[in-house]
């Protein structure tokens, strides 16, 4: 990267630099991309994990940003099927709630017309019968009725890493652990960036024409090395999710439900577990360090308990957790959950462009406004006229055939026949399918060239070799959080294969026991810091 000239550095491995990156080079830029952290590693690994389309910004009468987020829904289900999976989503009514049936109603078809929703996934109006037959936890004696509706669930992490993996198809360059240092400068234009590899303290710089910077939280820190944070700051929030075993919060479709305190929470099956959320409060501490302490622990699990009467989950049920940050955009007087979540551009005197706010459902139209911007640069400056934005039309890595969900399902079950008679379940083919797609063939490849030991760890060990060598994994915590999600979705699983995967990695890189024991340290802080949660969290 240091011997060359690049159109366009892009600050930041989220979701937004990576649709940005695929954006940018698609239409014909040289990119480069630099994440200070592993892909994925702030904002985007930590969402709610939903494509949606924003229901409750109808209430706030943004009715933009949900015709935006909502037809951007079908098309990233489009783009990758085996990641953003079709997912009923139940709206309780209840006494005193925050939704009537009058204005559900109203607002799931404006929801529908606005996100051009058709066929099976139009909202259906439930009576409390209907309800109940779907979700019996619900609660009987306040319970009304509930909006029916689609919506669709993810794994940002992934989303972010087949949107990464898909912009080199088009000549991008990508670095994890590189962290921007300074900008370098020409004529006193931003005219690329210095950078330090983490892995080795070494910097160099990378020279480019123009840089973005989608750094999530960190932009303005970056605004202010570039001397530019000026008007329009960053006001972040923190958003807290729970993980518990299924059979503790057996609920058979996601929910999406109202908590005493006005605001609405999910509830979402996934595969083993369930997970709840979210929290929206003020944060201002340690952007790298962002955790679930005792007090969200207790507000998520309060609510859960007041809407479902026959589950009662404690403190001890939790089996994992994330924390993460919104990067939103600053209003006067309004609190953590009526800031806007519109995308905002900064273009600072020296030409940095920088991106912040927004939803993960929307981050490809994100991208192409932001790439527009670039792109009249372009012709203004080099006389060079860019294509328009057609990242609609590019399938993610692993979606080689899915023209729909189904054929994922149709594909699962393959999968599942050519595993099954190793002793593997359907979850264990639908846990490689909802990841990784068809790229699930090369794993299989992989775990057949190993002969020896259990099945799973096998497989696993083929997962990683396949996330090493295609997928920049640099250490466990990449492999076990980012990439696979195991952390949060299977943390009894890690647990078994932490030192089989520790081994596997002192093999692959040649690293002696000091540094091995290191990792081992950081992964069992990990596996305490997500799942155990006494008085010091208060």
């Amino acid at each position: 990267m240091s011997s060359e000239s690049f159109d366009l550095v892009v600050i930041g491995g989220g979701i937004t630099g990576a649709g940005i990156a695929l954006d940018a080079s698609s239409r014909g830029l040289k990119v480069a991309l630099v994440e200070k952290g592993d892909f994925a590693s702030g904002t985007s690994s930590k969402s709610t994990k939903l494509i949606h389309g924003g229901l409750r910004y109808l209430k706030q009468f943004d009715f933009w940003l949900v015709k935006e987020v909502g037809s951007e829904r079908a098309i990233v289900h489009k783009l990758a099927p085996h990641l953003v999976i079709p997912e009923k989503m139940l709206l309780p009514l209840i006494e005193n709630g925050s939704y009537g049936k009058w204005l559900t109603s109203i607002g799931l078809k404006v929801y529908d017309i606005l996100a051009q929703v058709s066929g099976d996934d139009k909202r259906q109006m439930l009576e409390k019968k209907e309800a109940l037959k779907l979700e019996p936890l619900l609660p009987k004696k306040i319970l009304k009725g509930a909006g029916y509706y689609a919506e669709y669930r993810t794994d940002d992490a992934r989303l972010t890493i087949e949107n990464l993996k898909t912009s080199l198809l088009f000549g991008a360059r990508a670095l994890n652990y590189a962290s921007v240092e300074d900008f370098v400068y020409k004529k006193d234009k931003v005219a690329g960036v210095e950078v330090k590899d983490v892995l080795t303290d070494k910097t160099f710089k990378i020279k480019s024409k123009y840089v973005i910077s989608a750094a999530g939280p960190w932009v303005d820190e970056l605004r202010s090395k570039n001397n530019s944070k000026k008007g329009k700051q960053l006001h972040l929030t923190k958003g807290v999710h729970l993980v518990f075993p299924w059979e503790k919060l057996p609920v058979k479709q996601s929910v999406y439900f109202d908590i005493p305190d006005g605001r609405m929470m999910f509830a979402i099956p996934r595969g083993k577990i369930t997970y709840i959320g979210t929290t929206d409060t003020n944060y201002n501490k340690d952007k790298d360090s962002v955790r679930t302490d005792l007090a969200d622990a207790i507000y998520l699990i309060s609510a859960v308990n007041n809407m479902f009467p026959k589950i009662e989950l404690e403190m001890e049920d939790i089996i994992s957790s994330w924390a993460g940050l919104r990067p939103l955009i600053h209003e006067e007087g309004k609190s953590a959950s009526e800031l806007s979540r519109k995308d905002e551009i900064f273009t600072s005197d020296t030409g940095l462009v920088s991106i912040a706010g927004g939803k993960l459902t929307g981050y490809r139209k994100m991208a192409e406004r932001v790439v527009n911007r670039i792109a009249k640069k372009m012709e203004e400056d080099h006389d060079t006229e860019l294509k328009e934005c057609f990242t609609d039309k590019i399938a993610l890595c692993g979606n080689v055939d899915f023209k729909k969900y189904k054929h994922v399902k149709k594909y699962i079950k393959q999968v599942f026949e050519r595993i099954e008679k190793n002793g593997f379940t359907e979850h264990d083919a639908w846990f490689l399918v909802t990841n990784y797609g068809k790229q699930t063939d090369r794993i299989l490849e992989y775990y057949q060239e190993l002969n020896d030991g259990d099945v799973h760890i096998r497989m696993t060990k083929a997962e990683l070799r396949f996330c090493i060598e295609y997928e920049m994994v640099q250490n466990p915590m990449d492999f076990f959080i980012r990439r696979t999600g195991r952390l949060y979705f299977d943390i009894d699983g890690m647990r078994t294969l932490l030192d089989p995967i520790l081994e596997e990695f002192k093999k692959y890189f040649d690293l002696n026991d000091t540094k091995i024991n290191a990792w081992r340290s950081t992964l069992e802080a990990e596996l305490d810091d997500h799942s155990n949660f006494s008085l010091d969290r208060a």
